[in-house]
């Protein structure tokens, strides 16, 4: 072998075993976090979170999965304000009955029931071409012939704004911003429609908010703005997106026709509330949640089924193996998430002179794929607290802490009052893949990874609400 080839063969034997012997440094270590004799109370739940990993991989495997699998493939979509979420709602309250859990509390809601009627959208020109689009969350309708209208495209809200107002007028806008993080990139699809009706737009369109397609539209909620005109608005495919945008690129002129129809009306719905009591603070709460509702499309297996029942699994656990922390494990359902927190805000408004006894919050709704962590929000010393319960999970790879002003979609309407919480932090590069499609479907889920959620999920909180101080604020 030539002597340079032997050379670098050896340097890359040295740097694998420099990778298998360099150990990555934990949150606490980088922040030199020091707990003092909390570390060694914390240490010391190893053979707690042992026992409940054996027991998730032991006697409740796959049962996350299979309840899980038999609520999906029974309800389907839940809609905000919809017959099948209250049925759904209904069904998981004897569910966790049966599973002798009995303190079980029901708030009502009034929630937004909007419901998707036809929807068609067609190129007229430069060609005739079928255009695949859904409806986002409150958009209102055409009149019966649909909008005949030309297209303009801008790929940002600066765009936008430099655009001549007369440029605008009665025109579509079609936003294709190129997806960055959903967090950065959503704003087109939440705000989109208020924005261009202020320019004198007839409908808006947005590039759906995702990384991937196959010809999957991605739906999603926007609010329109005080004092505008409120417009249809939907969302169209990556690929078709991108061909508009190669059209206008080259001078042509597109004309779209689109018919949109929908109603809107107000239900009430529930928030599901299931206490696993404390035994010396019981009014002390570590809430574990994910919401019940989902869109109209797919089935909301991944959004938000699989944190739907890692929440519903926790205090159900803990039950069977007789372990019953100091403080209440609150698992709460929200219900309609989808169309702007509502279920949140109501509990929030509910709950709000009560916010001191939340001794921490956690919510899954952003997949329930391999669990690396938690996402944190709070002081620094409660993030170090948190930290140091991570270091028990080693063993399955999950001991991350991210550091999250405003984790999670529900919790962030809680966190804003100061209380301290965390998102599930998990493996969840195709997430959004699938969000608010009709892939979103059993078929995204994994019974192993969904096993592995739900032992860290109920280990997690069930360390937060025994050990002998409050997570601090």
């Amino acid at each position: 072998m030539h002597f340079v080839l032997k050379a670098f063969v050896f340097l890359i034997f040295l740097n694998s075993l420099h990778c298998a012997v360099v150990k990555r440094k934990t949150y606490s270590e980088l922040r030199s976090c020091d707990i003092g004799g909390l570390a060694d109370e914390i240490a010391s739940y190893d053979t707690v979170v042992k026992d409940i990993i054996e027991y998730v991989s032991g006697p409740f495997k796959g049962k996350t999965y299979d309840e899980l699998a038999k609520f999906v493939d029974k309800f389907g979509a839940r809609p905000s304000g919809s017959k099948v979420l209250e049925e759904s709602i209904d069904y998981m309250i004897q569910l966790t009955q049966d599973e002798g859990l009995t303190d079980i509390t029901l708030e009502n809601v009034e929630v937004p029931h909007w419901v998707r009627g036809k929807e068609f959208a067609t190129m007229l020109k430069p060609r005739e071409k079928n255009i695949a689009l859904l409806g986002l969350g409150r958009s209102v309708t055409t009149p019966e012939e649909g909008i005949t209208a030309e297209v303009v495209v801008v790929s940002s809200f600066e765009n936008l704004d430099a655009a001549k107002y007369e440029d605008i007028k009665g025109k579509i806008v079609l936003y294709d911003p190129i997806f960055t993080t959903y967090g950065e990139t959503v704003v087109y699809r939440s705000q989109g429609a208020t924005k261009a009706a202020e320019k004198g737009a007839v409908a808006a369109l947005v590039r759906s908010i995702a990384p991937f397609s196959i010809n999957s539209p991605h739906t999603g909620s926007q609010t329109y703005g005080e004092n505008v005109t409120q417009i249809p608005t939907a969302a169209i495919t990556l690929e078709d997106a991108d061909l508009i945008r190669r059209l206008y690129n080259r001078g042509e002129t597109i004309e779209l026709n689109i018919k949109m129809f929908s109603t809107f009306d107000i239900q009430t719905s529930r928030n599901t509330i299931i206490d696993l009591k404390g035994i010396e603070k019981p009014e002390k709460l570590v809430i574990v949640s994910g919401h019940i509702d989902s869109w109209d499309v797919g089935q909301g297996a991944m959004d938000d089924g699989g944190g739907l029942f890692v929440s519903w699994a926790a205090p159900v656990i803990l039950k069977r193996l007789n372990l019953r922390p100091r403080r209440t494990i609150r698992s709460i359902f929200w219900t309609a998430e989808e169309l702007g927190l509502v279920g949140a805000y109501a509990y929030e408004k509910e709950h709000r002179n009560e916010m001191t006894n939340i001794n921490f919050i956690m919510e899954s709704d952003e997949g329930t794929f391999a669990p690396l962590g938690l996402a944190v929000a709070g002081t620094q010393e409660a993030r170090c607290i948190v930290a140091e319960i991570l270091k028990l999970f080693e063993s399955i790879n999950a001991s991350a802490l991210i550091e999250d002003d405003s984790p999670g979609s529900d919790i962030a309407v809680i966190i804003r009052n100061g209380v301290p919480g965390a998102s599930l932090h998990n493996d969840n590069e195709r997430y959004f893949w699938f969000h608010h499609t009709e892939g979103d479907t059993m078929n995204v889920e994994d019974p192993d990874e969904l096993d592995l959620c739900t032992a860290f999920w109920t280990a997690v909180s069930y360390i937060i609400a025994d050990i002998s101080v409050d997570i601090p604020r």
